[in-house]
């Protein structure tokens, strides 16, 4: 694809940048330490403070019907323009499948924007419209312009309990159609430190072609500072559709890029 040489180099471009900018210049903190999407599959509740540049990576294995499958970087880049918007990019992931023969390479762009609408009655609630591009090679690639709205949302239940989750729809192009699918996740976060957490997930998939997606997902989250954080999941299938197993790594930093 034309696109794909350009679009990997772009995604270069900015992490590299953000790297740069943030060794090279003095941050100013955010008030609040860094918040990710990472590694539930529920996004968070709140958007990046105003003014502030968020990367998000990581690398994941995935076992599924006998083959194993690497993906990363899994950036995410993310950048608040307004108190509470952010503007979102996720870079092209490289997939690679075990035995060689199979199908292997980049998958496509996707561009969206976040919107925070609360608190609400003590609910954190943000919705996410975002747009995937037909960037990816030929063999992963939809070779479709992919929409999708996402509507994460959070709620504390107590000084080390959280309640999350989301609900989401997407409209995935698939040979000559679309397959419409509808996502539900529930979660429960439990504080264990003053900087560390662990959280187990449900997650639902339902398509309109094919069979629904079940998993049972598990991680935890570590804060090296209010603008750092690793973290590391894992889960497994609970229906025939879904992924036998899979287990990740990622690493997100965070820094004031515009200060006000």
């Amino acid at each position: 694809m034309t696109l794909q040489a350009p679009v990997r180099r772009s995604a270069a471009v900015l992490i590299l940048g953000g790297w740069a900018f943030l060794h090279g210049q003095t941050s100013t903190p955010a008030a609040e330490p860094i918040s990710t999407d990472r590694p539930s599959f529920a996004n968070s509740s709140v958007v990046v403070p105003k003014g502030a540049f968020q990367a998000e990576n990581g690398f994941q294995a995935t076992h599924s019907q006998r083959q194993y499958s690497f993906d990363g970087p899994e950036t995410s880049l993310r950048f608040g323009v307004a108190d509470k918007t952010e503007l979102r990019l996720f870079a092209p992931n490289y997939f690679w499948d075990v035995p060689p023969e199979s199908s292997s390479g980049f998958g496509d762009l996707t561009i969206g924007v976040k919107r925070q609408l609360g608190p609400v009655r003590q609910f954190d609630v943000s919705v996410i419209v975002f747009l995937s591009l037909p960037s990816g090679s030929d063999a992963l690639s939809s070779h479709g312009y992919d929409p999708g709205v996402q509507l994460a949302w959070s709620r504390k239940l107590s000084a080390k309990w959280t309640a999350a989750g989301q609900l989401a729809v997407y409209s995935p192009t698939q040979g000559n159609t679309r397959n419409v699918t509808g996502e539900s996740t529930l979660l429960f976060d439990r504080q264990f430190t003053h900087s560390c957490d662990g959280f187990a997930e449900y997650v639902g998939d339902f398509p309109q072609h094919g069979g629904p997606r079940h998993l049972m997902h598990t991680g935890g989250v570590c804060k090296l500072s209010a603008n750092h954080q690793i973290d590391v999941h894992a889960g497994v299938g609970l229906s025939s559709a879904a992924a036998d197993h899979f287990i990740g790594i990622g690493y997100s930093f965070r820094f004031q890029a515009i200060r006000h």
